[in-house]
């Protein structure tokens, strides 16, 4: 049975708020990740429509959703703000949340402040915790990721330096990751442009606990060894979290492996 996509748009206190919708039967809110919009979900929810009320907004600064104020000051808790905003305004009673990297810091932060609302978390490789040299990874990609595209090509082309700076798979990652920060400004703005102390107050790592619903942990397995870590400190700080790592997934599994995060997601949801 094919089923249409529908688009739309309410004005919310912050600006407007864009998202797409499909489905019937539990409602299910996605998140996209870092440098995402809502359009990460999409070969995933084409396998959960038939059976599911899949919600899929762009959040704040990403894709359609903007606000009307260009001196916005963007952080983790004026998402959660919007994302609740939103969620009022939708008059979802009890509903699930699915988030990828930055959208999973925000699904937990608002899980956290809303538990009579969420039933259960499904996190892809959530961002929002202190694991392993989190403080050097901010550091090395503050730095290096805000390097002219043309200075970081020439030190990958010199052997001594670039072994210093961890090979050239690390700088390939940190062209990537710049070419992300042109592609979704916002996200740079919520994770490397605000004062560390601001940043670290947003951390979750003493909230974690509070969380007594189900949640899922769904890790790529050949993601990098930084997001290894954050999905196992969720899985070590939240009591009722559990991480199931994704053969041959990698750092974007909605896009990559779709069927088989629907699979994960229908399991959970259907208890």
């Amino acid at each position: 049975m094919y089923l249409s996509l529908r688009n739309s748009r309410i004005k919310l206190s912050v600006g407007q708020i864009f998202w797409r919708e499909i489905g019937s039967g539990p409602d299910v809110v996605f998140l996209h990740g870092s440098w995402q919009d809502s359009t990460q979900w999409l070969p995933v929810i084409e396998h959960l429509s038939t059976d599911h009320h899949c919600f899929v907004p762009d959040l704040l600064g990403f894709g359609e959703s903007q606000s009307e104020s260009p001196k916005i000051h963007y952080s983790v808790e004026l998402e959660v703000e919007f994302l609740a905003d939103y969620l009022e305004n939708l008059k979802l009673r009890q509903f699930y949340l699915v988030a990828h990297s930055l959208g999973g810091w925000i699904a937990a932060n608002y899980a956290i402040k809303h538990s009579d609302r969420v039933l259960g978390l499904v996190l892809l490789a959530p961002e929002g915790v202190k694991a392993g040299y989190l403080k050097q990874r901010w550091f090395w990609m503050s730095l290096f990721g805000m390097l002219p595209s043309v200075i970081l090509r020439m030190v990958r082309s010199l052997s001594p330096i670039a072994k210093i700076c961890g090979g050239r798979k690390n700088i390939d990652r940190l062209l990537q990751f710049q070419k992300g920060l042109i592609k979704s400004p916002t996200t740079a703005k919520i994770l490397f442009q605000r004062r560390r102390r601001e940043i670290q107050g947003e951390l979750l790592d003493a909230r974690l606990s509070e969380l007594k619903i189900p949640i899922l942990i769904l890790q790529g397995a050949e993601d990098t060894a930084i997001t290894l870590s954050l999905s196992q400190s969720y899985t070590a700080l939240a009591p009722n979290a559990e991480i199931q790592v994704v053969s041959n997934g990698g750092n974007n599994l909605p896009q990559e492996m779709p069927e088989a995060i629907a699979q994960y997601i229908r399991k959970f949801v259907n208890g």
